[in-house]
């Protein structure tokens, strides 16, 4: 049984505030969640294996498969600009000598 005290407890520590009527609320139906707990408790599950999931699912994804990668040259290849060896992109970050805009 979830005393009135108990309840005051919990809601101090989530940071919590409740009228008296609202206490008592609380205490009657965390009462019955445990009590449902209680029941749970009482079921023989000795024979259930432990599941990670309630449905048999498969994974549908594909195996990973190494494949050859495109080479450097390859890569810069089709960019709009380049230094050579890095992608060149136009400035999205304004340089500090700019000021605030």
């Amino acid at each position: 049984m979830v005393t009135i005290e108990d309840v005051k407890y919990v809601a101090r520590l989530a940071r919590l505030s409740f009228t008296p009527e609202e206490e008592e609320h609380m205490a009657r139906d965390l009462s019955s969640i445990l009590g449902y707990m209680r029941q749970l408790d009482e079921v023989d599950t000795s024979e259930v294996a432990p599941m990670e999931h309630v449905l048999d699912r498969v994974d549908v994804f594909r195996e990973d498969v190494k494949q050859s990668r495109i080479t450097h040259v390859e890569a810069l290849s089709n960019a709009p600009d380049t230094d050579g060896d890095h992608f060149r992109v136009p400035r999205v970050i304004p340089s500090p000598s700019a000021g605030p805009r």
